[in-house]
């Protein structure tokens, strides 16, 4: 098993950036499959990015261009790298691991993106 702590969430003007980590416990994290998801009040959380075992990345539409997830198998930790961020990022963030018929969450980091 494994768990999952997220971390640099806060608040950003629009057009600014955070880094988001997401440090896991346990063995084997080299072969997860990794995401981040968010999640907006009153709205379905949604797939914002995701990293194969073997850094193979993909992103929702409306974030591709602006973030990057990325991981550090030796710090046991993905990263979502968020630039030009705008209000509608305003969510809750998750972390997610997958490794075939399991998976884990996260608690979740706030992202605010306001003025």
């Amino acid at each position: 098993q494994v768990q999952l702590v997220e971390s640099g969430g806060g608040l950003a003007q629009p057009g600014g950036s955070l880094r988001l980590s997401c440090a896991a416990s346990g063995r084997l994290f080299s072969q997860y499959a990794m995401a981040w998801y968010r999640q907006a009040p009153g709205k379905q959380r949604e797939l914002v990015a995701h990293i194969t075992t073997v850094d193979e990345t993909n992103y929702t539409d409306s974030v591709r261009g602006r973030f990057t997830i990325s991981r550090d198998n030796a710090k046991n930790t993905v990263y979502l790298q968020m630039n030009n961020l705008k209000p509608e990022d305003t969510a809750v963030y998750l972390c997610n691991a997958r490794l075939q018929f399991y998976t884990a969450w996260g608690q979740g980091t706030q992202v605010t993106v306001s003025s």
